[in-house]
């Protein structure tokens, strides 16, 4: 199944449209009792901002699409807010339609994901350990690895559909489904569930999107690049406490708040003499450690919230059948 996002400026709007043409995306009782007000309060309330609409069969392929706010969106790809769609963002993924300009903005989620994966990561290892470390991110204390996801799994792909200019509701799914087709001659195809073999399928995305930051720690002596007779890439890495200050002051401003409540701050001056807090890092691992304590309890929060709302908004029979299929995944793997 192919997940899709829909990045609106009103969600309860898109949702009022796309009810007219595709009543049957959406579970009986939420049509029923309240609509596009229900579907979207659901959405921000229970779960995590995204109203889900699985089992959607278009030219012989199944869709999972989703419809999040913009603000919520850009909020999670700045600050990792909830760590649920800035976790998707940071695996290769085909922009269909982007009027904000979030391919650029997403640069920040991608510089911190590359951090955040150095951090954890030993002295030496290679570019490919370094994807695979990143795809993982995001299903740290993921609910869902317990009992019915694939525990291999380690990226989907994902379309974007996002729209911000005020007034403008991008079309409704069937509307929407001429730019999958559009996309679908050149979308790559499912990789293999196992991490190794994602980041392998498709390793020459990752490298596109994560050899600028390579470049730019190792021109900054974070790393070191080398590469032996395979082609393969092997990473050195300072795993000085220095250096791991370095890789924390590119985490998102919130997570380093939370790191400064546990490990304490420092005050300290900018480049243009401002003063600002800083992080005190008493040793990579120490960081390290923080750091995944806090990507884990928001990944575990998130899963349950989203759990929960994707429950009610697809249905007792809906429901039933993702889970189904999640246990034949899990099963599998």
């Amino acid at each position: 199944m192919i997940d899709c996002i829909i990045g609106v400026s009103d969600p309860e709007k898109w949702h009022s449209e796309n009810l007219k043409m595709n009543r049957n995306h959406y579970a009986s009782w939420l049509v029923h009792f309240g609509g596009a007000r229900l579907i979207a309060g659901v959405a921000d309330d229970i779960g995590v901002g995204v109203h889900f609409n699985p089992f959607v069969s278009l030219n012989d392929k199944m869709y999972k699409y989703g419809v999040v706010r913009m603000d919520d969106l850009i909020n999670d790809i700045l600050g990792w807010q909830r760590f649920y769609l800035c976790g998707r963002l940071q695996k290769p993924v085909n922009i269909i339609m982007d009027s904000l300009d979030l391919e650029n903005l997403n640069h920040i989620n991608l510089r911190a994901a590359t951090s955040a994966a150095l951090l954890l990561l030993p002295s030496k290892f290679t570019e490919e350990d370094l994807y695979a470390k990143i795809c993982s991110l995001s299903y740290m204390g993921d609910l869902r690895m317990l009992f019915a996801e694939d525990k291999n799994k380690a990226g989907v792909h994902l379309f974007l559909w996002l729209s911000w200019r005020s007034g403008l509701c991008p079309p409704p799914f069937l509307k929407f489904s001429k730019f999958l087709k559009k996309c679908q001659r050149t979308m790559p195809k499912a990789p293999p569930s196992k991490v190794k073999k994602i980041v392998q399928g498709q390793f020459s995305l990752f490298h596109r999107m994560y050899n600028p930051f390579l470049e730019e720690y190792a021109a900054k002596d974070l790393l070191r690049l080398s590469s032996s007779g395979d082609a393969q890439v092997t990473i050195s890495q300072d795993c000085g406490s220095s250096a791991a200050s370095k890789l924390v002051s590119s985490l998102p401003p919130p997570i380093r708040s939370q790191m400064g409540i546990k490990l304490g701050e420092k005050k300290i001056l900018d480049e243009l003499g401002r003063v600002k807090q800083e992080v005190v890092i008493g040793s990579k691992e120490e960081a390290a450690q923080c750091m995944q304590k806090l990507l884990r309890n928001k990944v575990m929060i998130s899963s349950a919230r989203q759990a929960v709302a994707g429950l009610l908004t697809v249905g007792v029979f809906g429901g039933a059948r993702y889970v189904s299929k999640k246990m034949q995944k899990a099963w599998k793997s």
